[in-house]
């Protein structure tokens, strides 16, 4: 792939900033994301990859800094800010409520109503339709192993519940799609159908943010890697430029790459 600098960012972040206590979470940190890419972000424990996902999605507030969707600048203050804005976001602790069945955690906080008075005056849900939807969404993620999609939540593995959540943000995020350690409680197979997922994600021109550890699933899948050090981005690379030893080099700070030699445009 050939580096060019025509897109704009579709997310950028400028000097975000956010402390807790005495803790240092994020230092000043740059941060951005450009149309139709999967950029991983990887860094050692504590470096700020959560703190500065959960600014990007609105769960946490930045005391300082920047932050811009398709060149807007944003200032969220809750999670339905980033959503109303096309961004979805699936947690590490997922999201789910585990006495809801399937389709009713799809449609979470979205639910359908039935049309006509039913709907408007009865609130009556259109469980049928949310049904049908979560199949079909459930299928082309390729991990609906579950016998029914009116099942409980807390009935499924650890693996099928993390599947309701990856299918939830790709059936609704219109953007931006962020996914925290989305394979950690998935079998072989079905982090194969995930990874395939955000392939096709990117493919149809979403953009995806990829929190993990598994550094050959992010050589696998990701077109430029953030790599996360004390709280700061210390470089954004590529797999076809640089080594996982590399990568685990930079984010312990025994490598460092001077800015000319990042890649700090899209790839794509």
């Amino acid at each position: 792939m050939t580096a060019t600098s025509t897109a704009d960012p579709i997310v950028q972040a400028k000097d975000l900033n956010k402390s807790f206590g005495p803790v240092v979470g994020l230092n000043n940190c740059q941060f951005e994301l450009f149309p139709g890419e999967v950029l991983a972000v990887v860094g050692d424990n504590g470096a700020g990859k959560s703190t500065l996902i959960k600014c990007l999605s609105g769960a946490l507030i930045p005391d300082s800094g920047e932050m811009y969707i398709n060149g807007e600048q944003v200032s969220f203050k809750s999670t339905h800010d980033a959503r109303s804005k096309g961004v979805e976001t699936v947690y590490q602790t997922l999201a789910v409520a585990p006495v809801l069945d399937i389709s009713e955690n799809l449609y979470l906080g979205r639910e359908v109503r039935k049309k006509g008075i039913l709907g408007k005056v009865f609130r009556s849900l259109d469980k049928k339709h949310m049904r049908e939807t979560s199949t079909k969404s459930l299928g082309e993620l390729g991990v609906l192993t579950v016998q029914n999609i009116t099942q409980s939540v807390e009935t499924l593995s650890g693996g099928q519940r993390q599947a309701v959540a990856v299918a939830r943000a790709a059936t609704f995020g219109s953007q931006v799609v962020i996914l925290d350690e989305p394979t950690a409680a998935l079998g072989v197979n079905e982090s194969a159908r995930v990874l395939k997922l955000i392939k096709e994600l990117r493919d149809k021109g979403m953009s995806v943010i990829l929190i993990s550890h598994n550094m050959p699933q992010v050589f696998d899948v990701a077109d430029r890697i953030h790599v996360q050090r004390l709280g700061r981005r210390a470089a954004v690379v590529t797999p076809e430029t640089r080594t996982m030893n590399d990568v685990v080099a930079i984010m312990t700070g025994a490598l460092t790459i001077p800015e000319e030699d990042q890649q700090l445009t899209p790839v794509r």
